[in-house]
């Protein structure tokens, strides 16, 4: 089950496909070639996007890099100090994000991190 926010967002993108297929297409292959493995493994690339979602207090991204990090078997204390990171620069604003939206998502997906 999908969180609000990630169906939101995705939703979001289809209907914007529909007006602009070549822009979305553009956009779909440059972030899929972006969150590659390379140097930094996929989920490196996807805490990154976390820490920086974070800081900027985009909720739809915070969702959509935690679900994927989840989906990569992201550890509890990789997530911490992943927030822990991004309330270093955002301070309190951030690090609410980070202690109540992630939290959020994690028991409604009811998956344990270790």
């Amino acid at each position: 089950m999908e969180h609000y926010l990630a169906e939101q967002y995705r939703e979001g993108l289809q209907a914007f496909g529909h007006m602009m297929p070549d822009a979305l297409q553009a956009y779909n292959d440059f972030t899929s070639k972006c969150f590659s493995s390379g140097s930094l493994s996929s989920k490196q690339k996807h805490l990154s996007a976390l820490a920086i979602a974070l800081y900027v207090g985009n909720e739809h991204c915070i969702v959509y890099h935690l679900e994927a990090l989840m989906s990569e078997g992201v550890s509890k204390q990789e997530i911490a100090e992943t927030v822990a990171v991004a309330g270093a620069f955002g301070g309190g604003a951030t690090l609410s994000h980070g202690v109540i939206l992630i939290q959020e998502v994690m028991e409604e997906k009811n998956q344990e991190l270790q």
